[in-house]
């Protein structure tokens, strides 16, 4: 078993929502920053139903002025090792992370 980083949608979009109003910025100021021509992407951030594009996530924390991880709210899932291998990697790449599992599991923070 691993534990698997993913995004939580919901509480990122209201992290997005607290951040923004915490700024004194509206959504139609996201949306003319963004260059949107309707303001429905901001919404669907911020209530979970998307997420922001990399490119997007980057502008909005230079926006904010957070680092793009003080955006995002995480949760773990353990994932059996077997069930996320075979879902996403090559068999070259299992090979190779065995030794980046290990690292993972004895990394201590500082």
């Amino acid at each position: 078993m691993i534990r698997f980083p993913v995004i939580d949608p919901v509480a990122t979009g209201a992290n997005i929502c607290r951040l923004r109003k915490d700024r004194g910025l509206t959504v139609r100021d996201l949306q003319q920053y963004f260059g949107f021509e309707e303001p429905q992407a901001i919404y669907k951030w911020q209530r979970g139903q998307s997420l922001p594009s990399v490119d997007n996530l980057y502008a909005l924390s230079a926006l904010l002025q957070v680092p793009m991880n003080e955006i995002i709210i995480s949760t773990s899932h353990i994932v059996p090792f077997e069930q996320q291998a075979s879902a996403c990697c090559s068999g070259h790449f299992i090979l190779g992370l065995f030794p980046a599992q290990w690292a993972w599991q004895n990394f201590k923070t500082a």
